[in-house]
């Protein structure tokens, strides 16, 4: 290995292991979520310290079930492992394994010692075994597998500090391979190894066998390479099922001497739970009432948080106001960098709750039974049961839960699932759908427990389901893909979630999204203030003059009032929102929301950070500071009434649950489908379904 500051670790092991989980008990907080060089993968990396005081790097490694990938993300585990270049190898892997799926795991650690890294094995959940009924003989598999081993509990946060030792010391075993391919096949081995010399021989079977899942080999090497695999393609096949048979009979030898389990009768309360959980009746019922307790919670658990940070921005945009000298830079960070800014921060807590729900579903196991229990529904629109993944996860950002499509083998289900995925509700639409609600859904008890607007809330999530269905149903029918799909999926035992890893998940993810969320609004609060705050020509400028001649009769404080309004009609941005006013008038809206609209078109999120810039230069009413009563206070010059009524709040519901406002999304829909006719479908029909809907919605309440 080349000479290192410090120790590179990979982190690799099969789904639902608790990888992750000792990841995090590694590094704490401190980590790093990026994406894996020119790949739309997220990945995670961290850093300790070893016992002798080095520094160790680990790169947690999507989870996969072999070296053989079959899917996006397990190419990032074959990719990290052939690297060629010595100073990206990692020096050590670390593969995490489970006390009671051990055989299965096992298979992917005899494919890590055949490619001849040092490696050490932890096996989690040592504190279910005498539970389960398990026996372990750690020295056995350790002299059998030529690694180290040791037994963790990421529960009880036991064997941490031996995995450490371990990573700092472990020797490499010389032994010879589980898997030999000069013995099984030595013609292929010597073509092999005349093509790619450096390679041992487990690498350049796997150079051969997973030739088009590898990024690693030159072009003249792809070339060789190809011409041989053409001529070799059935040797392969049967090469390959030699491979799977010695590996699990080597497990199974092993297994035999090392490990004992006595199989649980399934009569304990854990059972019990997954028999309902997991019913055809009664199973729905606990999801949809799971559902129920988080929508009511976002509002209600949220709305005093939420108070504090709407009135501290407030008073931060008088306080600038007040202190800094009048002019335009004070204008700019009161009307236009705080009010921005309010827009999104105010939403932090009914964001956290939502991830920490989220993060509760996954942690303990409970999202593979909704999997497991959505599949036939799912077949019936086209889709299979791990399509409710992304679906789910939607609800989070889309852009990741388009990626978490690549799980689904059958391209027609993962095409279907990429297109319509942009129909559930993100947290970027949570913002607009909360200010909203609460201006025009009153604040009232259904049947003295239900939160009324918590409920229309669950509505708008539940309608963006149904039409994610109801896209995939027609998709089902116009795309012609003949192809088969089988729906095979882990179902992890149910567990207590560790409220660390709950933690770091809503704190990693409500961090993302105030950041990423934050560039863009603080980005676009400046660019809209400034052409709201200039405009073109004579009419502009001499605002005060017009405003004075043709309403002499009004006080200081309306005079002030109807200059602000007169030169924001006026500006840069007033006069495209009044291009486009004609347009979007049927829906029940305005120049200003126009704006807001177009605006949102780069993120959601941006529309009530984009009207709060508007209404903090367009009025200079003290009283009003607050973001909701800024749009609560703004009157329909054409009613005299309020703008914000149950008619247009209900158009901009509907609208903004269907419309794909999120040029982020499209990007990702692009590289995931490699061709820009998809995002330009999902464009074009959702904001024209959004249109169609608001008009029709609009209508029929007014």
């Amino acid at each position: 290995m080349a000479n290192k500051d410090a120790l590179h670790i990979a982190l690799v092991g099969n789904p639902n292991t608790g990888k992750t989980s000792l990841f995090n008990q590694l590094t704490g907080l401190n980590q790093k979520v990026g994406n894996y060089p020119g790949i739309t993968v997220e990945r995670k990396e961290g850093q300790f310290k070893l016992p002798n005081g080095k520094a160790a790097v680990i790169t947690d490694l999507p989870g996969t079930y072999s070296i053989n990938p079959s899917s996006a993300d397990e190419n990032i585990v074959i990719d990290t492992l052939l690297e060629r270049n010595q100073e990206k190898q990692p020096d050590v892997v670390l593969v995490v394994a489970d006390v009671i799926n051990l055989k299965r795991n096992l298979f992917l650690l005899s494919q890590v010692m055949d490619l001849g890294y040092r490696t050490v094995l932890a096996i989690n959940m040592a504190d279910q075994m005498e539970k389960r009924g398990v026996q372990i003989d750690t020295q056995a598999i350790e002299k059998a597998f030529g690694c180290s081993t040791v037994l963790v509990s990421m529960k009880k946060k036991s064997g941490i500090q031996e995995v450490k030792e371990l990573l700092q010391d472990s020797p490499i075993h010389e032994m010879p391979f589980i898997f030999d391919l000069e013995k099984q096949a030595g013609d292929v081995y010597k073509e092999l190894n005349a093509i790619v010399p450096e390679a041992t021989s487990y690498q350049g079977w796997l150079c051969l066998s997973q030739f088009d899942s590898i990024r690693v080999l030159t072009p003249e090497e792809e070339g060789k390479l190809n011409a041989f695999r053409a001529s070799q393609k059935e040797r392969v096949k049967k090469i390959q099922h030699k491979e799977t048979i010695r590996r699990y009979q080597f497990i199974n030898d092993v297994l035999k001497q090392a490990y004992e389990i006595n199989p649980a009768k399934g009569t304990g309360l854990r059972e019990r739970i997954d028999k309902v959980i997991k019913h055809r009746f009664w199973g729905y019922v606990v999801f949809l009432s799971i559902l129920l307790l988080i929508f009511q919670s976002v509002f209600s658990w949220a709305s005093y948080p939420m108070d504090l940070i709407d009135e501290w921005f407030a008073q931060l945009a008088s306080f600038v106001s007040k202190s800094l000298p009048a002019g335009p830079l004070t204008d700019l960070l009161a009307d236009g960098v705080i009010a921005g800014l309010g827009g999104i921060v105010i939403f932090i807590p009914q964001i956290a709750i939502l991830f920490f729900f989220i993060a509760l579903l996954e942690e303990s196991g409970y999202m593979s039974r909704v999997v497991f229990l959505m599949d036939k529904i799912m077949r019936k629109f086209g889709l299979s049961g791990k399509s409710v993944v992304p679906l789910i996860s939607g609800t989070a950002c889309a852009i990741p839960a388009v990626m978490a499509a690549r799980n689904i083998e059958n391209w027609k289900e993962r095409l279907i699932t990429i297109l319509v995925t942009p129909f559930t509700t993100c947290s970027a639409r949570l913002p607009v759908y909360t200010i909203i609600i609460s201006l025009v859904v009153p604040e009232t008890r259904v049947w003295g427990v239900f939160n009324l607007q918590g409920l229309t809330l669950l509505a708008l999530y539940i309608l963006g389901f149904l039409t994610a269905l109801l896209a995939s149903y027609i998709l089902n029918l116009v795309l012609k893909f003949k192809t088969k799909s089988y729906f095979v999926i882990e179902m992890p035992d149910l567990k207590r979630p560790m409220f660390r890893n709950v933690w770091q998940t809503v704190y990693q993810k409500t961090q993302a999204f105030v950041f990423e969320a934050g560039k863009i609004i603080l980005a676009i609060s400046i660019i809209l203030w400034v052409l709201s705050s200039y405009g073109p020509g004579e009419k502009f400028n001499s605002a005060e003059s017009i405003v004075k001649s043709e309403q002499p009769e009004l006080s200081l404080e309306e005079y002030e009032n109807a200059v602000a309004a007169f030169k924001l009609e006026n500006s840069y941005i007033g006069i495209a929102g009044k291009f486009i006013e004609p347009t979007i008038k049927p829906l029940g809206y305005d120049w200003k929301i126009g704006i807001a609209l177009i605006s949102s078109f780069a993120a959601r999120e941006v529309f009530v950070g984009t009207l709060s810039t508007i209404y903090s230069v367009g009025s200079n009413d003290e009283d009003v500071d607050t973001i909701r009563g800024r749009l609560a206070s703004e009157i329909n010059p054409d009613t005299g009434l309020k703008r914000y009524d149950l008619p247009l709040g209900l158009s901009l519901l509907v609208f903004y649950a269907f419309a794909m406002q999120c040029m982020s999304t499209l990007a990702v829909v692009k590289r995931e489908t490699n061709s820009w006719k998809w995002p330009m479908l999902q464009l074009v029909f959702m904001t024209g379904l959004a249109y169609v809907s608001s008009l029709a919605v609009f209508n029929m309440f007014s």
